[in-house]
């Protein structure tokens, strides 16, 4: 039988790093980011945790897979390559590709667990 580890997340504790991601522009505001990373995985492959950013607008550029559960706020994101805008609020999950580039606009402040998959 394999051995199993479960990680409950509960208010992040530790300080945040506050840089802007890698791959992260602001493009309208003033907005600010907040990044909790509560695990890495055994291998370093997956890190999980919490982020929290302030309204405004980033240009991003993913280079990595990642699944997201909001939390709170709404944000709407609106891809470089001429697909359609999502509009995302509280309770809403999805996926970011490789790859990805366009604009996320927060439009009330966004709390989100995230999982990035690094390798």
């Amino acid at each position: 039988m394999a051995n199993t580890t479960i990680i409950k997340f509960g208010t992040p504790s530790d300080e945040p790093i506050t840089t802007d991601l890698e791959g992260w522009k602001v493009i309208e505001g003033s907005p600010t980011m907040k990044t909790w990373i509560q695990h890495t995985s055994a291998d370093g492959s997956m890190i999980s945790g919490t982020w929290l950013a302030t309204k405004g607008s980033y240009h991003a550029t993913y280079t990595s897979y990642e699944f997201v559960h909001l939390i709170e706020g709404q944000l709407t994101i609106t891809p470089d390559d001429g697909s359609e805008t999502v509009r995302l609020g509280p309770g809403d999950a999805f996926v970011i590709e490789p790859g990805f580039k366009g604009i996320w606009k927060i439009e009330e402040k966004v709390l989100k667990h995230f999982d990035i998959k690094l390798k």
